[in-house]
C-alpha cells in the first residue's frame, strides 16, 4: 500500500509545475543514462565569509535543499549537499558592520583563516563567520555537511585538480583573457600565491610555470625578488572563477544555483569546467535581495534584514516560506515584508489539508517543511494580532491572550502553542516596528458621519463577524463612499493608523463591540487617539 502510494506521488511529482520539480528534473535528465561514479547526487552551496552571513546566504541553502528534496521525490539516488566556505579568499575590504576595524585593517590582503576574530570568539574572523553560518543553518535543521576552502586547500584535497588547472594553465588562459580588461588581462593569473614572507594573497602576474614539479613563479611585488611556489597544499589559491571550476572538477559537483549577478561568471566557470574535462552542474540563477532603498543587499554594508532579526519577529517557517517564492523575481527584504510573508505563509498550511496531491505538490508550505506541513493552530492571524496590540495600547502577552480567548472559547497559550508563539512575535514587531511611527489621522466630515453611525449601529448587532462586516459594508453604503474602499482606509487610518489592514467585523468581534466603540469615540475625539499608544 505504501508502494503504491509513494508510486502515485512520484508520478504527480514528474510533472509538477512547482520549481523545484523543475529543477530536480534536470537531474533526472543528467543521470538518465548512467548513475554519479562517485555513488551519489552533490549539491553544492557556496559562502563567502568575508561578512557576517545574511538573508541570501540562507536561502540559497534553503531553496537549494528544496531541490534536494524534490529529487529525492522522483529519483532513489543518494544526495548529499555541501555548504562551501570560500574562507581562504583574501581580505579585500573591512565589513562596516564589525567592531575593531583597525584589527582587520592590518589583516587586508591574508586569507580569511588568518584574519584575526574582531569579536574575540574565534580563531579568525573566517571562522567567526562559519560558525555563525552554521548556527543559522543548524537553527532551521538543514541536512548538509560543512566545507571550509581553507581545510580542503591544505589538506590537499584539491592537490589533483590544481595540478590539472596548471597542465591547462594555457586553455584556462584562453578561456579568460577575452572576458578581462586590457589592465587586468596584462596582470591576471588563475593561481594566486599565498607569500611566504607577509601571508597575503598575491594578485600577480606569473612569470613561469613548471608542470613537472607543480610550481608557478612569480616577482615579489615588495622586494622584486623571484619567487617559486608549489601550486599544491595550500601554498596557492586560484581566482574565484577559476576556483569555482576546480571545485566543480575535484568534487564532482552536480547542482549548484548563483544569483543572477554571477551569469557570467557562470558561463565563464562552466567552459574552464570543460576545459579541464569535467562536467558542469546543473543549477539556475534566482534573483537578488533588495534592501528598503532597492539596493542590492551586501555583506559587507550589512544593510537588509540579517537573520535574526527575522526570526525575532517570525519563525523560521515564515522565511523558509518567504525564499521558496518566485526566486526569479527580485524581492525587497525589509521589515514591512514580514507581516504579510507570515499571513499567506498560514494561508498556504490552511489549505494544504483540503488540496488534491498535485496541487499539495505546487503549495509552498510542503516545499517548506520538505512534507506535509503541521496542523494549522492559528485561528487569527498575523495582521489582526499586530492591529490588537495596538489598539489595546499593550504589549502584554497576557492581556492579548484575555482578547483572543473570548474571540475563541477555550483558546489559550498550552492549548494554542504556535499562535502563543505568533503573539510574542506580533508583540515584539509592533513594539519595535510599529508603536514609533503610528499616527492616526483625525476624520473628515464624512468620515466622522459614518462613525457616528457605525458606533449606534454596534449597540445593536451580536458579536459576529460576518454580521459586523456586513453592517460595516451597509454604514459605507449609506454615507456615500465611492469605491467602497475609501471607508475602509478610513476605518484603518483613523481607528488603526494604518493605510490597510484587517477584515473589520473579524477585528471588531476580536477586540470586542465595546472595546471597538470606545476607539470610535477617541476617534472622534479629533486628535486625541494618539494618546492611547
Amino acid at each position: 500500500m505504501a508502494d503504491a502510494f509513494m508510486n502515485a506521488l512520484r508520478s504527480t511529482a514528474l510533472t509538477n509545475k512547482a520549481w523545484p520539480f523543475e529543477e530536480a528534473r534536470k537531474l533526472v535528465a543528467r543521470f538518465a543514462k548512467t548513475p554519479p561514479a562517485k555513488g551519489h547526487v552533490l549539491f553544492e552551496t557556496g559562502y563567502g565569509p568575508s561578512g557576517l552571513p545574511h538573508i541570501g546566504t540562507f536561502g540559497e541553502v534553503a531553496r537549494t535543499t528544496m531541490v534536494r528534496h524534490a529529487f529525492s521525490l522522483i529519483s532513489d539516488l543518494p544526495t548529499k549537499l555541501l555548504c562551501f566556505s570560500d574562507d581562504m579568499d583574501g581580505l579585500r575590504k573591512v565589513p562596516d558592520n564589525v567592531p575593531n576595524q583597525a584589527l582587520l585593517t592590518e589583516a587586508l590582503g591574508k586569507p580569511l583563516t588568518q584574519v584575526p576574530d574582531p569579536f574575540g570568539t574565534h580563531a579568525s574572523f573566517g571562522a567567526h563567520n562559519n560558525a555563525r553560518l552554521q548556527a543559522f543553518l543548524d537553527t532551521f535543521g538543514f541536512e548538509y555537511e560543512f566545507a571550509s576552502s581553507t581545510d580542503y586547500y591544505k589538506a590537499g584535497r584539491f592537490d589533483a585538480a590544481l595540478m590539472l588547472m596548471l597542465k591547462n594553465y594555457d586553455v584556462v588562459m584562453d578561456v579568460i583573457l577575452p572576458t578581462l580588461g586590457p589592465d587586468r588581462r596584462a596582470t591576471y593569473s588563475p593561481f594566486l600565491p599565498i607569500c611566504p614572507k607577509t601571508g597575503i594573497v598575491l594578485q600577480v602576474p606569473m612569470v613561469a610555470h613548471d608542470t613537472l614539479r607543480g610550481t608557478v613563479s612569480y616577482t615579489d611585488p615588495n622586494d622584486s625578488e623571484t619567487m617559486t611556489v608549489l601550486v599544491t597544499g595550500g601554498h596557492c589559491k586560484l581566482q574565484w572563477k577559476a576556483d569555482w571550476a576546480m571545485r566543480w572538477v575535484a568534487l564532482d559537483v552536480d547542482y549548484e544555483m548563483a544569483g543572477k549577478d554571477l551569469i557570467d561568471s557562470v558561463a565563464l566557470s562552466s567552459k574552464i569546467t570543460r576545459a579541464l574535462g569535467g562536467r558542469p552542474p546543473e543549477g539556475f540563477n534566482y534573483e537578488l535581495f533588495l534592501d528598503a532603498e532597492g539596493r542590492k543587499i551586501s555583506k559587507s554594508k550589512g544593510n537588509g534584514l540579517s537573520i535574526e532579526e527575522w526570526l525575532t519577529y517570525a519563525s523560521p517557517a515564515s522565511l523558509k516560506f518567504y525564499m521558496y517564492q518566485n526566486p526569479r523575481a527580485a524581492k525587497r527584504l525589509h521589515f514591512d515584508v514580514i507581516p504579510k510573508a507570515v499571513d499567506d505563509y498560514a494561508t498556504f498550511v490552511t489549505n494544504y489539508a483540503s488540496q488534491a496531491d498535485e496541487q499539495r505538490l505546487g503549495n509552498p508550505s510542503y516545499h517548506v517543511h520538505s512534507g506535509a506541513p503541521p496542523v494549522p493552530d492559528l485561528p487569527v492571524n498575523f495582521a489582526m494580532l499586530l492591529n490588537l496590540a495596538a489598539c489595546a495600547g499593550t504589549t502584554d502577552k497576557t492581556t492579548l491572550w484575555a482578547f483572543i480567548s473570548r474571540y475563541v472559547p477555550g483558546a489559550n497559550a498550552a492549548t494554542h502553542p504556535e499562535l502563543d508563539a505568533q503573539v510574542g512575535y506580533a508583540v515584539a514587531y509592533f513594539n519595535d516596528r510599529i508603536a514609533p511611527t503610528v499616527q492616526r489621522r483625525p476624520p473628515s466630515e464624512q468620515d466622522r458621519a459614518a462613525l457616528s453611525d457605525l458606533r449606534s449601529r454596534l449597540e445593536t448587532v451580536p458579536n459576529d463577524a460576518n454580521e459586523i462586516q456586513t453592517m460595516i459594508f451597509e454604514v459605507g453604503k449609506d454615507h456615500g463612499y465611492e469605491p467602497l474602499k475609501g471607508w475602509f482606509q478610513a476605518l484603518y487610518e483613523t481607528l488603526l493608523g494604518t493605510s490597510q489592514g484587517p477584515r473589520m467585523g473579524s477585528f471588531i468581534a476580536l477586540y470586542g463591540i465595546e472595546n471597538s466603540k470606545a476607539l470610535i469615540n477617541k476617534a472622534l475625539a479629533n486628535g486625541n487617539l494618539n494618546a492611547a499608544i
